[in-house]
């Protein structure tokens, strides 16, 4: 494996204002969503709120969705890079389970999901065709990168062997069903960042349980 090159002082500056620019555009992208709508936003507004230019968007974002959502893209990435932290010798579900842990405990950069009014965005999400399809397309890249570690894991071919897929599409879906209970408040109840930790260990459970009593469960006879 090749070392990666430590940047220099200038490229390192380079990479801050970028990311401090993409971090602008997409907290002004979510705020202009919410108080105005996805209709009537445009990047334009976007780029005009974040004081930078719209080709300045442009070379971050492919529209205005995208920009709103950057924080799914970024919390994708943040559980890839657990899960690949994980211990070499733990299951694969366990290690994502692990992984979705560490990402929500971790207080000194909280997910982007307890950040203030990003539940009305996922609430919103469900109900916008444009938002949804940009986030599928995001949580499907996020997956698509964690199928290629859990193969990478197990030392086999995410192509020919559906362990890899079907442990990340599993352990995924999970964690969407979670969060899409905790935005739309759960039962009608006001739920935090402890609650939405609570809710996925609870989801993951009853994924377990499900599983084992599908496992315990007779094969059905085939029909002539």
């Amino acid at each position: 494996m090749t070392a990666t090159k430590p940047l220099t002082p200038t490229q390192d500056r380079r990479r801050h204002k970028a990311r401090q620019t993409r971090n602008a555009l997409a907290g002004a992208a979510v705020e202009l969503i919410l108080e105005r709508g996805l209709a009537a936003t445009t990047v334009e507004a976007i780029a005009e709120r974040a004081d930078v230019t719209r080709r300045t968007f442009s070379r971050h974002f492919v529209g205005k969705e995208d920009a709103a959502l950057d924080f799914v893209r970024g919390d994708g990435d943040r559980i890839n890079a657990l899960l690949r932290a994980r211990p070499a010798g733990e299951p694969p579900l366990l290690a994502y389970r692990r992984a979705v842990r560490a990402w929500l405990a971790d207080e000194e950069n909280p997910a982007h999901h307890l950040r203030p009014r990003m539940r009305r965005l996922l609430t919103l999400v469900d109900a916008e065709p444009a938002l949804f399809a940009a986030y599928e397309r995001i949580r499907v890249d996020a997956q698509e990168e964690s199928i290629r570690i859990i193969a990478e894991r197990l030392g086999t071919d995410d192509v020919r062997d559906v362990r890899p897929a079907v442990v990340v599409d599993a352990a995924a879906g999970v964690l969407t069903a979670a969060l899409r209970i905790w935005a739309r408040g759960g039962s009608g109840h006001d739920l935090g960042a402890g609650d939405l930790s609570a809710l996925v260990e609870r989801a993951y459970d009853a994924l377990i349980s499900e599983a084992a009593t599908a496992v315990a469960e007779p094969p059905s006879e085939q029909q002539e």
